[in-house]
Formats: structure tokens, C-alpha cells, sequence
């Protein structure tokens, strides 16, 4: 189970990938969970060395508030975060080229088993640290406030629905003005997380008019963008686009979708409601925090396109000190501080307080040695 912290990985080395580090200075200081039940077992202990994380973009904005942070409680610690996907951060755990990762979906049975060459025969944990909604985002000017049913928007998606007059948008905006504009759909040209969290959505709310299976991978030939920002980009350089991406990073119009009876629009709040109605995955790992998420709730006031975004690590690393760090850092971003961080960084959703007990106690179980 040797973790190979400099195997070959072509996602790592990827130039266009973000890199965000948070590097010591000489001065030693304790923990800021010293005098805190939040804190991990190392009980305000200073620690030194660096920690190697990738994966989920949708984090970056989290991870950049979560480094910066955790250097102020551990400044003779360096994080590195290579914010190239989901999908190649998970392919880096199972490689050994990464100490924790960010990832939007947890692992696959596939990967799962794959990862005990890393990770030992326990295997890999899933951490929930990041709860967001994924928005639709759209660019079309004189059309604020545009609502879509499920319905709707798989057909948008799927390229049935093509321009913004179609028949089945006007009943879902019956005051709306909408132009015969062309729709471009936008997504994601990577391997993603969000993909696979809006996929899911699609196949759970309106399986009659979305035939694919979820996977990280976008199946509709259409106008690709790399990282969330990417699609953003996109969508608000183009008019007549619409695509889907965190909420974190939408800086344009964004769609309300349809739950019920009513016309949800994203909030933290609303996307919590979701993560609170969704029953607990099977991984075969004790304690393990994957979710299966409760797509198709028609519950009010909820919004059902969001994404719970975990940090995933092993459940045993050969080198104690290794472990003893991804455990303090892991259990900062936990923390009540470290999801206040992330929420006035990005908009998350921080996550309950049973939720950090039970995140808290899952961490703490990381072995060493």
C-alpha cells in the first residue's frame, strides 16, 4: 500500500491544472485546535512537512480559503491542491500521486477495489466537505427569471429542445418575451464531477426525456469548456448558451427549476435540504459518509441539482507523520472555522453539526505506520 507521491500521473502534470499552496514561515505556532472539541487527535500540536491534494474544481474556490486558513493554525505546513477534476483526481489517489483528493462523486466499485493497492485492504474514506448547488447558467439578454421543469431542461440538454421559443419553455415562462435564438449547450470537456452530479439529477428527475446513464463524461456532442470556470466563460461570452456548473462560479443569469409544484432557484440553504433527505451510500467502509442523494425530491423549498463534494483518503498510509497530517488538515476543513471559511469563500453550504461529529470521528480513524 506504498503511497508513490511522485508516480506518473498525467493529470498532475497538467500545465493548464491550478496549483494552490499555503507555505510556511519559521515561526512555530499551535494548532488552532488547541482549546477546541473540533480539533484532531494531535491536540495542538505543531506539525511540519506538505500534503499533496487534486481533483475537484469546484472546490477551488473552498480549497483557496481552506489553505489559507489552515496556515494560520499550522504554519510550518505546506498544501498543495492541483485543481485538475474529479476524475483525475480520483485516477491520482489510486495511482499513490496524491495524499487526499477532491472529488464530486465518491468511488466506484471499481475504483474502490483499485484503490487498495494505494490505500491498503481499507480502502479509501469519503469525507463530505463541500456542499453546493450546480447551476444552470444561462446567457440570454431581456429573459431574467427563466424557469425550466425537469422535463424541460433534459430536452435542452439532450438537443430535442433548439431554440429558446420551443413550446415546452414558453409553457414553463408563459410571461416571458423569448427570442427564436438558437440554443448552444455548454459543458464540461473534462472528466467531472459536476457532470456526473447534473447527469444524475437529469436521470432521476426526468428519466422519460433524458436517456443516459450518469457518468463523468458529457454524452451529447456540443460546445465544451474545460473546469467550471470554462464553461462560465463560455456561457457568459455567447449569447443563446446554457450549461450547467457550481454555483461558486456563476456570475450571469441562472435558471429556477422546477420541484413540485413551484420554481426553485439555488441558495446554499436550499440545496442543504437536499443532503439532509439522502440515505448514506454502501462502500464497504465503516463509518464511510457517501451519499446517495435524493435527486428526485419534490419536496418544497428544496433545490435537487446540487452536489456534495467529498475529500477522499486513505484509510491507512504507511508513514504515521504522513497521516497524522492529512488527518489535521482534514479535520480543519470539518471544522465549524474551516466551513465558515468555504461558505464566505464560495457560497457553500457548511455542513451540519452532526455532520462534522460524524466526520470528525471517521477522520480520526486514519491509521499510520
Amino acid at each position: 500500500m506504498k503511497l508513490h507521491r511522485f508516480g506518473p500521473t498525467v493529470a498532475i502534470a497538467m500545465a493548464a491544472s491550478l496549483t494552490l499552496a499555503a507555505c510556511g514561515d519559521d515561526a512555530p505556532t499551535t494548532s488552532s485546535n488547541e482549546g477546541s472539541d473540533e480539533g484532531s487527535e494531535e491536540g495542538g500540536e505543531t506539525l511540519s512537512g506538505d500534503v499533496l491534494g487534486s481533483g475537484a474544481s469546484s472546490q477551488e474556490a473552498a480549497m483557496t480559503a481552506w489553505i489559507a486558513g489552515y496556515q494560520g493554525t499550522q504554519p510550518e505546513v505546506t498544501v498543495q491542491y492541483n485543481s485538475v477534476g474529479s476524475g483525475a483526481g480520483r485516477e491520482n489517489l489510486i495511482a499513490g500521486a496524491s495524499d487526499f483528493i477532491g472529488s464530486d462523486a465518491y468511488l466506484d466499485e471499481e475504483e474502490r477495489e483499485a484503490v487498495t493497492d494505494t490505500c491498503g485492504d481499507g480502502g479509501a474514506m469519503h469525507v463530505p466537505v463541500y456542499i453546493s448547488p450546480v447551476a444552470v447558467a444561462y446567457n440570454l439578454p431581456g429573459v431574467d427569471g427563466l424557469q425550466l421543469s425537469p422535463d424541460t431542461l433534459a430536452q435542452i440538454m439532450n438537443q430535442d429542445i433548439t431554440t429558446w421559443d420551443d413550446a415546452a419553455i414558453a409553457e414553463d415562462n408563459p410571461d416571458a418575451e423569448l427570442p427564436d435564438t438558437e440554443i448552444t449547450v455548454v459543458h464540461r470537456s473534462d472528466d467531472s464531477g459536476t457532470t456526473e452530479n447534473f447527469m444524475e439529477y437529469l436521470t432521476a428527475a426526468a428519466p422519460d426525456s433524458w436517456p443516459h446513464e450518469p457518468s463523468d463524461a458529457w454524452p451529447v456532442p456540443a460546445e465544451a469548456a474545460a473546469q467550471n470556470t470554462g464553461v462560465i466563460q463560455v456561457i457568459n461570452d455567447n449569447e443563446g448558451t446554457i450549461g450547467y456548473a457550481d454555483a461558486s462560479v456563476v456570475t450571469g443569469q441562472s435558471a429556477a427549476i422546477g420541484v413540485g409544484e413551484e420554481f426553485v432557484t439555488f441558495s446554499p440553504e436550499a440545496a442543504a435540504n437536499v443532503v439532509d433527505a439522502s440515505e448514506p451510500a454502501d462502500t464497504g467502509v465503516e463509518g464511510d459518509m457517501a451519499l446517495e442523494l435524493a435527486r428526485d425530491t419534490t419536496e418544497s423549498g428544496t433545490y435537487p441539482i446540487v452536489l456534495v463534494s467529498y475529500h477522499i483518503a486513505c484509510t491507512s498510509y504507511d508513514d504515521p507523520e504522513r497521516a497524522n497530517l492529512v488527518k489535521d488538515f482534514l479535520s480543519y476543513v470539518v471544522s465549524e472555522e474551516g466551513q465558515q471559511a468555504a461558505s464566505d469563500a464560495a457560497g457553500s453550504a457548511p455542513i451540519s453539526e452532526d455532520t462534522r461529529t460524524s466526520a470528525l470521528e471517521l477522520i480520526d480513524t486514519i491509521q499510520g505506520g
